[in-house]
């Protein structure tokens, strides 16, 4: 491949040029201080996004991915390029890019002696993606490696040198009519390249980018397989927007949490934080009158008896709000009274309630009156169904006073079973020692807890 001396010096001398403008803005700038303080999750808005670039570079009709190539012979020629770019974060930018420059090279299939195309020129819509950054774990960044892919369109012309070596210039012959001067085809930009950052306005670009073009005409020479063509360039990019903003290019994230996170103001406000959490302590924030969990701040019961579970407000639970917790409620998923202690019913009168001797089921003749008098309502259909509840006092183990009390409703059932009574119309249920009437801590209140009571 051959490269004309006359232009490597104009390439190298363009070159040379901006990296020297770049390195005295970089001394002018080697001042420069932000005055505002990126948070971590801040948005766009706090940082310089969008840039500027100029790029100059050699273009050649073949790539690093091969393919076939329609001239054996490819040459370096100088190419030049714009390119515009909105950092939507970190990692993620898309770039406007437009470029120019030429194609050429010799020893054709066809007998062709060479061509010469002209790139008038290209314009693409890139996507932009920072791979990696050799000083992630510096607190600054000073380098990044680049990938891009995109999509664009190339007007080109082109002219051919026959076998016999005469030049045809196609310029002005495209198109449906053959009268545009250029043809116009769709094509894929891929490409690599590092970004070093020169100062906070300034970076220095290295690329090297492919493109597969929609047709195998580039060259003027028809053969199997599209036509492909490379660019490697080097350029300058600025950044654009308020000096006291940093440039989003080279945001280091974990640099930008850990600044954040040792900021004195904010290490400020939360000893203020710690501070005020240890008055609010002070003051009681957690004190707990009644001993039940919640603190008195947020306890809406704030005088609950000892012992009685409560629910997340303080207050006693009570599972089928009948208005007796839970912790003395004795059927506390039916719905009662507190006369019941929870439980559901209503007596025929507590009073004539069926008592009984201590550690006795046996019926005692007083109570006839009262089993006579039920016998008849149950027998005339006055009470279509009872209910008898036997109970007892608390001497003795619970097993045995729940035994007991069944007892005691059975004494019941079979006085009014051999009355005449059906005994489907009676339904009998021990309680044993939960569900006193009367204090068991007296001898008169046990008396009254030995008994067995009907509900209809």
């Amino acid at each position: 491949m051959i490269f004309s001396t006359s232009k490597k010096v104009l390439a190298f001398s363009i070159i040379f040029l901006l990296g020297f403008t770049a390195v005295s803005n970089a001394q002018q700038d080697s001042s420069f201080t932000a005055n505002s303080t990126p948070k971590t999750f801040g948005g766009r808005t706090q940082y310089r996004t969008w840039s500027v670039g100029f790029n100059v570079g050699s273009t050649a009709p073949s790539t690093l991915a091969g393919g076939v190539k329609d001239y054996a012979n490819g040459d370096l020629n100088l190419g030049y390029g714009l390119s515009i770019r909105k950092q939507l974060a970190h990692s993620f930018g898309l770039e406007f890019g437009f470029g120019a420059g030429k194609l050429s090279g010799s020893t054709g299939i066809g007998g062709n002696l060479a061509f010469e195309t002209k790139l008038a020129y290209t314009t693409s819509l890139s996507g932009v993606v920072n791979v990696a950054n050799i000083d992630f774990l510096k607190r600054e960044n000073a380098v990044n490696f680049l990938v891009k892919a995109g999509y664009g369109i190339a007007g080109y012309s082109y002219k051919i040198t026959n076998s016999v070596n005469v030049a045809t210039n196609y310029e002005g012959t495209y198109g449906a009519s053959g009268t545009k001067k250029y043809a116009q085809d769709k094509f894929i930009p891929f490409g690599v390249g590092a970004k070093f950052k020169v100062s906070n306005r300034v970076n220095f670009d290295l690329g090297y980018t492919m493109n597969f073009i929609n047709t195998d005409n580039v060259d003027g020479t028809v053969a199997p397989g599209n036509d492909s063509w490379s660019y490697a360039s080097a350029g300058l990019e600025f950044s654009l927007g308020a000096k006291n903003k940093p440039n989003l290019d080279w945001v280091n994230p974990l640099a930008l949490m850990y600044d954040e996170l040792k900021d004195p103001a904010l290490r400020k406000e939360l000893d203020a934080l710690k501070q005020r959490v240890s008055t609010l302590e002070a003051a009681d924030l957690l004190k707990d009158s009644d001993g039940d969990g919640v603190a008195d701040k947020l306890d809406k019961c704030p005088n609950t008896e000892a012992g009685i579970k409560v629910d997340g407000a303080g207050c006693p639970l009570d599972t089928d709000n009948d208005g007796v917790p839970d912790s003395k409620d004795s059927c506390p998923t039916e719905k009662g009274t507190a006369e019941f202690n929870g439980c559901p019913g209503s007596p025929v009168s507590s009073a004539n309630a069926i008592q009984f001797e201590f550690n006795s089921s046996v019926l005692k003749t007083s109570s006839y009156p009262v089993l006579d008098q039920l016998s008849n309502d149950l027998r005339s259909k006055v009470i279509l169904k009872v209910e008898l509840g036997g109970h007892a006092s608390e001497e003795g183990t619970t097993d045995y006073n729940l035994q007991l009390s069944k007892d005691r409703a059975n004494a019941v059932k079979t006085y009014l079973v051999n009355s005449g009574v059906a005994a489907s119309k009676i339904v009998t249920k021990g309680f044993g020692e939960t569900r006193p009437v009367a204090s068991n801590t007296t001898e008169e209140g046990r008396q009254l807890n030995r008994r067995v009571e009907i509900v209809r």
